[in-house]
């Protein structure tokens, strides 16, 4: 299957081009018990016939899946719009009340945030927020998780051993790593280890940590080229989210894959555990059925097609776990706080600083 039909729309940097889907009604279905969503508003009246915007910054393929799904099971149409989460959250602040979003639905919490901060959320559904660790949602209740990801280190497996994976991030920086590494600042997965750098080493600490990432990288436009690249040898390692490396591994056969994942110790700054959410917006005209829709995201139903989907990403819902990848999500520590990763402002303030965006 093509990169590009994978591809996700994680770009901060790229003004990704919107694409419209709409998957239409399908007759004779209604909602089901382990559905997660509703067919009926708290009013009693029937959702069915209804139709969603929702803006989405997710994995194409899969949002189309759960789309396709929460559909059948609950007969409310949903028009997706697709796009870098970033540029959806601006486009979000500049439709004001205007916007025809009823649904948020982005790759990292610091789009949420963004918006949160703003008024811009409405308070997420109980039926949402209970069916995943609270822990993994806003604080606020202003979001629900519904997958996360964690970041890794892709290695050419010809040049760089195993036990010489480096356990820190702040390592990448060193000597060790001159003219070896690959990055792909513009990507918004790397914003938070940004963010977490900052925390732990402090603004100028972090500052002199991607002055030494430039020094020793070759920078990449995406975390597809990246991965990629250290397939085929052009650099020994960089710093992906899992998923990328699993992908290659589709796309170019298990026998063609030269490379590998490591990762970082836990507690490391490197070591990143974020999830995916997704909220309903305070202006939307179509309140019910949104939450529906976020009730749904966290089902059973709608986590099994996360876990098996070519996103593989993992659910967070109880008793639903991704077999397709080998890593347990629990190896690399606890989901990482959305309130420790913030708007991600100060992050892609230093990177500009910096000259990497």
């Amino acid at each position: 299957m093509s990169r590009v039909v994978l591809r996700s729309a994680c770009r901060s940097a790229v003004l990704a081009t919107a694409v419209s889907l709409s998957v239409l009604a399908v007759a004779g279905c209604s909602g089901s018990n382990d559905s997660g969503s509703s067919a009926t508003s708290s009013s009693g009246g029937s959702l069915k016939g209804q139709t969603i915007t929702v803006y989405s910054g997710q994995h194409e393929q899969t949002v189309s899946a759960l789309v396709k799904d929460f559909q059948a099971r609950t007969g409310i149409r949903a028009n997706v719009r697709s796009g870098d989460e970033a540029e959806l959250a601006n486009q979000i602040l500049t439709e004001g009340p205007a916007s025809p979003a009823d649904v948020f639905f982005a790759e990292n919490p610091p789009a949420l945030t963004t918006l949160e901060n703003k008024g811009l959320l409405a308070k997420a559904d109980a039926a949402g927020l209970a069916a995943v660790p609270s822990a993994d949602s806003s604080a606020q209740g202003d979001w629900v998780g519904v997958s996360a990801r964690e970041a890794a280190f892709v290695y050419d497996t010809s040049k760089v051993k195993a036990a010489q994976v480096p356990v820190g991030v702040k390592d990448l920086a060193g000597p060790a790593w001159k003219g070896k590494l690959g990055i792909a600042p513009s990507e918004t997965d790397f914003t938070p280890i940004v963010t977490r750098m900052i925390r732990t080493a402090g603004e100028a600490g972090a500052k002199s940590w991607l002055e030494g990432l430039k020094a020793n990288s070759k920078v990449y436009g995406s975390n597809e080229d990246l991965v990629a690249a250290v397939n085929r040898g052009e650099v020994e390692g960089g710093v992906i989210d899992h998923y990328y490396w699993y992908r290659l591994r589709d796309e170019l056969g298990a026998t063609h894959v030269h490379s590998a994942l490591g990762y970082f110790k836990q507690g490391d700054s490197g070591a990143l555990v974020d999830v995916s959410g997704a909220a309903v917006l305070s202006h939307g005209k179509h309140q019910a059925a949104a939450q529906a829709f976020l009730a749904y995201l966290t089902s059973k139903p709608a986590q099994q097609i996360i876990a098996t989907s070519e996103s593989y990403e993992y659910p967070l819902a109880a008793g639903v776990k991704n077999t397709k990848v080998s890593r347990a999500l629990t190896a690399s520590g606890p989901v990482t706080r959305a309130a420790d990763l913030g708007d991600g402002k100060d992050a892609l303030e230093l990177l500009q600083s910096v000259g990497l965006l």
